[in-house]
């Protein structure tokens, strides 16, 4: 049976695919720098041979999409030496088309070439951004500001994603495949949070800002620049309608359509997380 190192493993996406690894009775190695069950640094190469050890598939994550191009490559290379027979990358949206300088094109060229099994997943934007991530405080607060104007993308359920990446982690068949996930449908953020506030008997309303604006304050609370011109450039292609169709990679992968954004909401106001 594999021996399967997820990083990230306490991450919105790496979490859960531990936890149906795990659900499966599959050997798991979570390995993150403050928790997990191997400690690991993707900065720090010293800690990448004891989380190595005696594994032969891996769920690859870039937690830092400021730390540079060539971090990622060098540990795929040292994983394959070490024995890593399956390789799964959570890459993003975009990334085939983007140009060379996109900080996830030398990680997903590098799994290509590495000579192991590989699986790419491209998610478009996780919906659990509005209870996990940084959009939360923000709808706790009542506002949510983005420049993404009017325009609307297929935002995709983690446990979505999650359960691609067990398939291409446990299954031949997904290898050499690169797969589109996303939603069902593209949602605007005014109608995200409409949905929301509905759920929760509360106002939670949504407010197109100038990319500028968006910038600046993601510069002032400590994102890199070029990240943050990264991820305003993200915004404005969804207000100016360049956001990604809705995909069929859940449905290739898995059989099943992917889950409704509504249901998502549903699950995630009983839980009490907007409250």
């Amino acid at each position: 049976m594999q021996n399967i190192l997820i990083l990230g493993g306490t991450g919105k996406t790496g979490r859960r695919v531990a936890q149906r690894l795990e659900a499966d009775g599959r050997p798991v190695r979570t390995a993150c720098r403050t928790s997990g069950s191997t400690p690991f640094d993707l900065a720090d190469p010293a800690t990448w041979a004891p989380a190595l050890d005696g594994v032969t598939a891996a769920y690859l994550v870039e937690p830092s999409l400021g730390a540079g191009g060539d971090r990622m490559p060098r540990f795929v290379a040292e994983a394959v030496a070490a024995g890593v027979r399956r390789l799964v990358l959570l890459s993003a949206g975009g990334v085939g088309e983007a140009g060379d300088d996109h900080p996830l094109k030398a990680a997903e060229d590098a799994v290509r070439a590495s000579g192991a099994d590989w699986t790419i997943l491209r998610p478009d934007w996780f919906s659990q951004n509005f209870s996990e991530g940084p959009w939360l405080p923000s709808i706790l607060a009542g506002t949510l500001s983005l420049p993404a104007g009017a325009g609307a993308t297929p935002f995709i359920d983690a446990g979505d994603i999650a359960a691609v990446a067990v398939a291409a982690l446990t299954e031949d068949r997904h290898r050499g495949r690169t797969y589109q996930l996303t939603g069902p449908r593209a949602i605007g953020f005014g109608e995200a949070v409409d949905l929301i506030g509905r759920a929760t008997g509360r106002p939670v309303r949504y407010v197109g800002i100038a990319p500028e604006t968006h910038l600046e304050r993601q510069v002032a609370a400590g994102v890199p620049p070029a990240v943050a011109r990264l991820l305003t450039g993200v915004f404005t292609a969804i207000r100016d309608g360049s956001a990604p169709e809705p995909a069929d990679g859940v449905e290739r992968a898995l059989g099943r359509p992917a889950r409704p954004f509504e249901d998502y909401v549903s699950e995630t106001a009983a839980s009490g997380v907007w409250n």
